[in-house]
């Protein structure tokens, strides 16, 4: 049991991001957004399968084929004999991240399996050696990027490298490895490759490690990623760091940015720079059984909900042993790079609005702040209707203008305001079939009220615990179960008072629908609903059980809506709702959400 109060001030006040505290060195990284990551090495040319077996495991990452499928090493290498060195130009892959409006770079310098893909004077197991031409694939790829204006990274995996036989692979959970030994690995191979790619290749805009545990859950210590992330700094004092090194941004603040778990979105507007890794399909390597792969529209949504969060969003590709890219891929950031050269001011510079990003369910907002002293709010429309009426709810000022924003130009739209609601009508024709951005001017950063709870594209108000003002009582969060079958609820076995705020923009009538799960027959709880100096009143009822699948062993818990009373209001304005509800300690409530059904006229 925990008690939860005032979650207004939670939300607004303990995960909103400052852009003033992003150090100097990441200033670039908050304003491109938008970076490619590159997974290619010798299990490139695996593609995910070994003598006729795919790689095992149930994570399916075809870079990780060599460990998964005990490869051992004298097998692993004549996978180099399989690359066309004559063929492979880094110098595609920078076009290809031009083109998809990508702004800086990260490749795989060495993965998991210790190879190295420049000329390593530290161990001989890099690609000089093992390809035929000779070639330093890092060398062409920096030069490709200075030739085009592309920031460069590289991913080094200093925790775990399965060639070095000091080094950690997870099969020392079994056998375990001497602290010392580690050391060695670190001081003969880490130190020193980390050298080489700080010294002979220019300017270096990040390092991307990839040690996913903190430093205390691992055999790395504490004092050997200091000596790592002091070497960087003192090499290249502008380089990024990233939280995968593993010190976290809370332990230290000279850490940059916080890499987010393997294709996970954001969900809150953090204090500090972060990153989504993501791929276009599944595996990150190249995987020629792959069928997992996502859409543009799918893309651009997670790209857009990572800016209105204030973070990026890094999207891997994995060339084949040719270096060619997937057509999936190909097709894809084309089509993303078409959509970011006419719609890229709501990415490029921008971040998160100080609205809350999700109180809208036709899409997301981001703003900016340009050089001319404009600031401009970005609604960036996932699901509306051309001809629809479209509603944007929290801001208390005017905008100087509306505008649809379009491949060719910027048209002009009519716009109502009506204190707390921007209501702009949508043309017929919208121009774009993925996202589409509407642009609101102002001479100065608007007024705001992040209490309000906007009204949904269906004609209603959906309250829900995330988005009260104000909630008192002893009362327990449950998560979504059984991939959502049980709904996100709050247990109540007291007494639970809640409250929102809600702006009415015309004269309505509302049905007052609430849903919730109770299992006894024996009504000895109830709740009240209080809006508009009008009480409604409402005995809970049992809701009984349900099947979750069909001839499987899966019954649980309905959760069913109930009609609590009617309400009118006769003039605009500002309106609290106020939910209370009492249960007995031994009958556990537990409730879903409040609905304001818009009735029609």
């Amino acid at each position: 049991m925990k008690k939860i109060i005032f979650l207004f001030l939670i939300i607004f006040s303990t995960k909103m991001y400052s852009q003033n505290q992003t150090n100097e060195r990441a200033k670039w990284f908050v304003n491109d957004r938008f970076g490619m990551f590159i997974h290619w090495g010798l299990y490139s040319a695996a593609e995910g399968v070994w003598k006729g077996e795919k790689v095992r495991y149930d994570n399916d990452y075809a870079e990780w084929i060599q460990y998964r499928n005990q490869i051992e090493k004298k097998e692993y290498v004549k996978l180099s004999k399989r690359f066309d060195w004559n063929e492979i130009d880094p110098e595609e892959w920078v076009l290809l991240a031009k083109k998809a409006g990508m702004k800086y770079i990260t490749i795989t310098a060495k993965h998991h399996d210790g190879f190295a893909l420049w000329n390593s004077k530290s161990s001989e197991y890099n690609v000089y050696n093992y390809s035929n031409p000779k070639r330093d694939i890092i060398k062409d790829l920096s030069e490709a990027c200075k030739k085009h204006g592309i920031k460069l990274g590289f991913y080094y995996s200093h925790w775990t490298d399965w060639d070095h036989p000091y080094s950690w692979d997870n099969s020392k959970e079994i056998y375990w490895l001497d602290k010392k030994k580690f050391d060695i690995y670190w001081q003969e191979k880490v130190i020193p490759q980390m050298k080489e790619l700080l010294s002979n290749y220019g300017e270096i805009s990040l390092i991307w490690f990839d040690m996913w545990l903190n430093h205390n859950e691992t055999i790395v210590t504490k004092e050997q990623l200091f000596q790592l992330k002091n070497l960087i700094r003192q090499m290249q004092p502008n380089c990024l760091i990233n939280s995968r090194l593993g010190l976290s941004i809370e332990e230290d603040k000279d850490v940059d940015f916080r890499t987010l778990g393997d294709n996970q979105l954001g969900e809150f507007k953090y204090e500090y720079p972060w990153q989504t890794p993501a791929t276009v399909a599944h595996s990150w390597g190249y995987n020629v059984n792959e069928n997992e792969w996502k859409s543009t529209t799918s893309i651009l949504r997670s790209l857009i909900g990572n800016v209105s969060l204030n973070g990026n969003l890094m999207l891997n590709i994995g060339p084949t042993s040719n270096g060619s890219v997937p057509y999936e891929i190909e097709k894809r950031f084309d089509e993303i790079g078409n959509w970011l050269s006419f719609y890229g001011k709501s990415i490029y510079g921008s971040g998160a609005f100080d609205l809350r990003n999700d109180i809208h369910d036709w899409g997301l907002t981001t703003y900016k702040k340009s050089n001319n002293g404009k600031h401009y709010v970005f609604l960036n429309i996932f699901d509306n209707q051309p001809g629809e009426t479209l509603k944007f709810t929290g801001i208390l000022e005017s905008p100087s203008n509306v505008y649809l924003l379009d491949k060719k130009s910027k048209t002009n739209l009519n716009f109502k305001f009506n204190k707390a609601v921007i209501s702009v009508k949508l043309p017929k024709n919208l121009p774009d079939p993925y996202v589409n951005v509407i642009e609101l001017e102002f001479n100065k950063k608007p007024k705001i009220d992040q209490a309000l709870v906007a009204e949904s594209k269906y004609g209603g108000y959906s309250l829900k615990f995330t988005n009260s003002i104000s909630a008192q009582g002893k009362s327990l969060i449950n998560k979504a179960k059984r991939f959502g079958s049980i709904p996100p609820n709050i247990e109540i076995k007291d007494s639970l008072k809640i409250s929102w705020k809600i702006f009415i923009d015309k004269p309505s009538k509302y049905n007052l629908d609430i849903s919730y799960n109770f299992q006894k027959k024996i009504t000895d709880g109830s709740l009240s609903i209080k809006v508009n100096n009008k009480k409604f009143k409402h005995s809970l009822k049992y809701t009984g059980k349900t099947v979750g699948e069909p001839i499987q062993d899966f019954i649980i818990d309905r959760f069913k809506s109930f009609t609590v009373g009617q309400i009118k209001f006769d003039y605009p304005g500002f309106y609290t709702v106020d939910l209370n509800i009492k249960t007995n300690p031994q009958n556990t409530l537990q409730w879903q959400w409040l609905w304001l059904d818009e009735l029609e006229n």
